[in-house]
């Protein structure tokens, strides 16, 4: 693909840099995040009879064509994430048992004190693949979901004011940054 500059007193095109249409994808990551996938369906499936072992690896395999096709591989893979994922589950996984422990509370409690809001949180991770993991994560927390992501601004409706604050406190925003970002 070629860029160009047009100068506007000499109303001229001038050819300022080649540049390949498509950048080469990466062999290495391509076969990475197919094992990474794999590994974690075999983990999360538990069944390791030989067709559903077929069906998983079909599933992963067009899980990386469509990631290719879509052009996931362009940019540069980031492949760092995968050696900071399992510290990051776990401390999602925290997350998720504390936030049910208040939802449970609250829905026991005879008043019910929900006071639903609506904020709008700064993503620290610049990367859409960064933004996407954040929402994602906030959703997966009880008594939070992403309503919207849109130029690094995360519309997230909580369950109650002290959900709120807790997730405009940053944490959970801190460590997806650190996990997505060199």
């Amino acid at each position: 693909m070629a860029f160009f500059h047009v100068d506007a007193r000499k109303n001229e095109v001038l050819n300022v840099k080649q540049k390949q249409s498509k950048p080469k994808n990466s062999i290495l990551a391509i076969f990475t995040w197919f094992l990474a996938l794999a590994a974690v369906w075999l983990l999360w499936s538990g069944i390791y009879k030989p067709l559903v072992m077929g069906l998983g690896a079909v599933s992963c395999a067009l899980t990386v064509f469509l990631a290719q096709r879509i052009g996931f591989f362009n940019a540069p893979t980031p492949l760092h994430i995968l050696r900071r994922l399992p510290l990051y589950w776990l401390q999602l996984f925290i997350d998720v048992i504390k936030s049910n422990i208040d939802i449970t509370r609250i829905i026991l409690h005879p008043k019910l004190p929900i006071s639903p809001v609506e904020v709008e949180l700064v993503s620290q991770p610049q990367s859409s693949l960064g933004q996407v993991v954040l929402g994602n994560a906030i959703t997966l927390t009880p008594g939070t979901l992403t309503l919207d992501i849109n130029s690094g601004l995360l519309r997230v409706h909580c369950l109650t004011h002290a959900g709120a604050e807790e997730l405009l406190a940053g944490d959970i925003n801190r460590r997806t940054a650190e996990l997505t970002e060199k």
